[in-house]
């Protein structure tokens, strides 16, 4: 399918579709035509923002093969591998739009529900969700321990965070200019679209197996990611952790006045070496528990006080790139 652009370089567009990209060779040009294919019958401007997030296939090229076709591809190609949630970020900041739509590029977030999200927007929502309706594609252990993850966190943090829905949603420029204010470095981005409000609704959807490749995120991945949700919006554990002292020092006390009562009202010897190595083991793990909660919170900490950079843009291929963007440029020392 062979497209061309009718969109100026000088015009903003109405619609951004944004979509990082790691190792997504294989599925680009089957997601470029199915996008293709959905947007141009719907009669408005769109652009596809293209964030290579250091992929070590031949993304690039394709992406440059695309843009050669159609210069409504705007890519952004990052120096190395920041990450999904830096690589949205990038992609969200460069969105031209008066909307923008953030999925992926394996197609498991189908094209085709685009037209029911922006009819959606033009009936006054500022942001469309799409929510699976099932998560049958998934296997048992992570349907489960997503379905775990989203009731531990809507009860941690005060900002309900919809289950089912990922990054796949439709945002408008109030929302977009919202998330340019927020100065974290460490982001969960599904708690960041939760936590700007605005007047929200969802479209369901059956979410379809990847076109090709494999999923990037392994059981350690999605741990880490919860970590960070939590640790990200919200200080319960913090308190669990004093809430946790507090009983084991109650019960320490407790314990501590029997064992007088025994010695010196009735007379009893006390069996110490057991009793003593349980309660030292126990006392052991609660308070590396604790720190481990703290040390979450202090490593957050200084992750920001180091006030790094998200990413670094090597190349831009675009109608024109804002200031906060501007690429690195190689240097050649002269000898």
């Amino acid at each position: 399918m062979n497209s061309t652009s009718n969109l100026s370089t000088s015009t903003p567009p109405i619609l951004s579709v944004v979509v990082p990209m790691h190792n997504e060779a294989q599925n680009l040009t089957v997601f470029f035509d199915r996008l293709c294919h959905v947007l141009e019958p719907m009669g408005l401007s769109w652009e596809l923002v293209c964030i290579n997030d250091g992929s070590t296939d031949d993304t690039l090229n394709q992406l440059l093969a695309l843009r050669a076709r159609d210069t409504r591809v705007v890519i952004l190609d990052l120096s190395r591998n920041f990450g999904k949630e830096a690589a949205l970020t990038a992609g969200l900041l460069e969105a031209r739009g008066d909307a923008a739509i953030p999925m992926d590029a394996d197609l498991q977030d189908p094209p085709e529900l685009l037209p029911a999200m922006v009819d959606q927007w033009r009936a006054g929502y500022d942001m469309v969700l799409a929510t699976r309706s099932s998560r049958q594609t998934d296997s048992w252990l992570k349907r489960h321990t997503a379905h775990w993850f989203y009731t531990l966190i809507n009860r941690l943090s005060e900002v309900p965070i919809p289950e089912n829905a990922g990054d796949f949603r439709l945002m408008n420029r109030a929302i977009l200019e919202a998330l340019r204010q927020f100065p974290e470095r460490r982001r969960f981005m599904k708690g960041l679209f939760a936590w700007v409000g605005f007047k929200v609704t969802s479209v369901s959807y059956e979410r379809p197996e990847r076109l090709a490749g494999v999923s990037k995120f392994n059981f350690w991945r999605l741990w880490n990611f919860a970590l960070e949700g939590i640790t990200s919006f919200s200080h319960v554990p913090l308190r669990m952790a004093s809430y946790l002292g507090f009983a084991v020092s109650s019960l320490t006390f407790l314990y501590a006045l029997k064992v007088i009562l025994d010695t010196l009202i009735y007379g009893n010897s006390v069996k110490g070496y057991p009793s003593l190595m349980v309660a030292i083991l126990f006392f052991a793990g609660v308070q590396l528990m604790a720190l481990g909660i703290i040390g979450e919170y202090l490593g957050r900490l200084y992750e920001e006080s180091k006030q790094r950079p998200l990413y670094f843009i090597r190349a831009y291929y675009g109608p024109s790139l804002p200031a906060h963007a501007q690429p690195i440029s190689a240097r050649i020392p002269s000898l």
